[in-house]
């Protein structure tokens, strides 16, 4: 009979008493504690058993469950006589920083030394007898939520003391999702500030700590060292690219295909594959996000379930605010392919509004690319990392965000793809300059508010989404003598009724140069001839499309006003003036 599925339980000791479907993880206590390193930092994207595995760590380790044979009895872990004899052993300090999503800093901070003040009253007892003195007992009182910085910096210092004094052993600290409030800053606009505040709590907690028998630290991103660790020399990072603990945390398929056995699923192994196999770790591919599949096992269907747990604004407005770049990869993300990129996976958050290697580290890192090759590159002293969408249900997050970006005029841009597939070259000059005048600043955050390509390559996300059941949508690629902007080449393969009857679409935007065009006519011409210089139809005319089925039009810009003009139409001549 299968287990029950319970959806969101994180807590180990509950999943192993009520027999809820659990994966085998305790081999990461041995991996772990045979490694030796004294803090350890394991980043891991979201919903993939961080939490779960600090909760068995804790339970594992910690004095308070000493004798508790029956929460690890029949796993791997008790196999061996000298982890039995390990567990129940040590004074263990678990933080949680999952909750800590304020606004400002002052709200930050009094949340952190809110935590601290709890885990501190779990400790009560050590004000009793003389085991602290007089003024350690003091110092103890005065944790609270309003505390000084330097009382907080120096708090799970002096407990680590308290506890090793009170148990002759050295403590355990486990601390998870380190990296949460410092995502809230800097969406919020205090990074400067925590930075500061958690750079002297990490270093008197992790590195001039005497009392610290080993850490683990456990986020979504490894922050960069000299943001947040410059002092920590001995910290061990363990990325998803890192050969370690690669089992340790997801479903391997292995896992996945026994897990549908037993709950009479195994019909569904391709399904569940194609949606949800593709996070890779270290060089272990084929890891599936457990969140989804635990969903997939209690609702016996397939959904959007890892993506939907949380906000996915942020990748949202990193990619709608990104360079035309990063879009131009975006849409080859979104087409199946792949791209190259050197970068470091470690995160400054300052640098993310600055150039797109940040933006690619941080969506590598929160689990929307998965890197199928990296290599170090000793010259450049960085990596080259292949990059694809991690899976489909990443994909269909991402197509998603991009139809919310033209959610404020549906209507209209539906009516401007409506007009371009009917060749309604009024129609498109209405529409798209109301879509312009709608979204234009939406998509243009540059320091130049006159940028107007990140507009048109937003704009051409939005469209390679709308259209994909009817046509293979292409930009800046080569053709012919040059590259053009973009191309709209009808699907074979589609069962959209009147597919094979539509035109092939050339589309080639350009900016008014006022000093060489005295009209927006005048940008449209001289976009037009490009495409005719440039022969941008060669491609499509050697798959077999006639020059008659191939449409070809300029798109031109004047901030927000854009003016349509189409090759061979002799209502063209009617914009002059335009």
């Amino acid at each position: 009979m299968a287990r029950t599925v319970s959806i969101g339980n994180q807590d180990f000791e509950s999943l192993r008493l009520k027999n809820s479907f659990y994966v085998d993880k305790t081999g990461f206590i041995r991996e772990w504690w045979e490694s030796e390193d004294v803090v350890t930092l394991i980043t891991r994207p979201r919903r993939f058993g961080k939490t779960l595995t600090l909760n068995m760590l804790e339970k594992f380790f910690s004095v308070e469950y000493a004798g508790r044979a029956d929460l690890f009895d029949g796993l791997a872990i008790w196999k061996e006589e000298k982890y039995r004899s390990l567990q129940g052993t040590y004074p263990v300090l678990m933080v949680s920083f999952a909750d800590v999503k304020e606004n400002t800093f002052a709200q930050t901070r009094k949340a952190m030394c809110r935590i601290l003040r709890f885990l501190y009253d779990k400790f009560s007892f050590l004000l009793e007898g003389d085991l602290l003195s007089e003024s350690e007992k003091k110092d103890f009182r005065k944790i609270s939520a309003e505390m000084e910085d330097n009382e907080a910096s120096f708090s799970l210092k002096m407990l680590s003391l308290y506890l090793s004094r009170y148990y002759g052993k050295k403590v355990i600290i486990l601390l998870d999702e380190y990296d949460t409030p410092m995502q809230e800053a800097y969406l919020n606009g205090y990074w400067e500030e925590m930075v500061a505040f958690t750079r002297n709590f990490f270093n008197a907690t992790f590195k001039t700590n005497p009392y610290l028998e080993r850490a683990v630290l456990t986020g979504i991103t490894r922050i960069s060292r000299e943001s947040m660790f410059s002092d920590l020399n001995n910290l061990e990072v363990v990325s998803i690219t890192s050969g370690k603990y690669v089992n340790s945390f997801g479903f391997t398929e292995e896992e996945v295909f026994t897990a549908l056995g037993e709950f009479d699923l195994s019909d569904r192994k391709d399904e569940v594959k194609s949606w949800y196999d593709g996070f890779v770790f270290g060089s272990h591919a084929e890891i599936y996000n457990p969140w989804s599949i635990i969903n997939y096992l209690d609702k016996r269907c397939v959904g959007l379930y890892w993506v939907n747990t949380s906000s996915n604004s942020l990748a949202g407005k990193l990619v709608r605010e990104g360079s035309p770049e990063l879009k131009m990869n975006m849409e080859r993300l979104l087409q199946g392919k792949s791209f190259v990129v050197r970068l470091e996976e470690q995160i400054v958050f300052s640098d993310l509004d600055q150039g797109d290697e940040a933006v690619w580290s941080l969506l590598l890192a929160s689990g929307y690319l998965k890197a199928v090759r990296h290599a170090f590159n000793a010259d450049l002293g960085k990596a080259e990392y292949e990059l694809q969408l991690t899976n489909r249900e990443v994909r269909a997050m991402f197509e998603g965000i991009i139809e919310g970006w033209f959610g404020r005029c549906r209507g209209v841009s539906n009516a401007f793809l409506k007009a371009l597939l009917s060749g309604d070259l009024k129609g498109m000059n209405a529409y798209m300059n109301k879509v312009a005048l709608q979204t234009f600043s939406y998509f243009d955050t540059a320091a130049n508010p006159s940028e107007p390509e990140r507009f048109y390559h937003g704009f051409v996300l939005g469209m390679m989404v709308e259209l994909a059941d009817r046509y293979v949508l292409t930009s800046n690629r080569e053709s012919g003598f040059g590259r053009y902007d973009v191309v709209l080449e009808p699907r074979q393969d589609t069962g959209v009724s009147g597919a094979l009857e539509l035109d092939a679409v050339i589309i080639e935007f350009k900016v008014q140069d006022t000093e060489e065009e005295e009209k927006l006519s005048d940008t449209v011409e001289a976009a037009l001839k490009q495409i005719d210089k440039k022969k941008y139809d060669t491609a499509l005319v050697a798959k077999g499309i006639p020059k008659n089925r191939i449409r070809k039009y300029g798109f031109a810009f004047c901030g927000k006003k854009v003016l349509i003009g189409r090759a061979g139409d002799e209502r063209r001549r009617s914009l002059q003036g335009g």
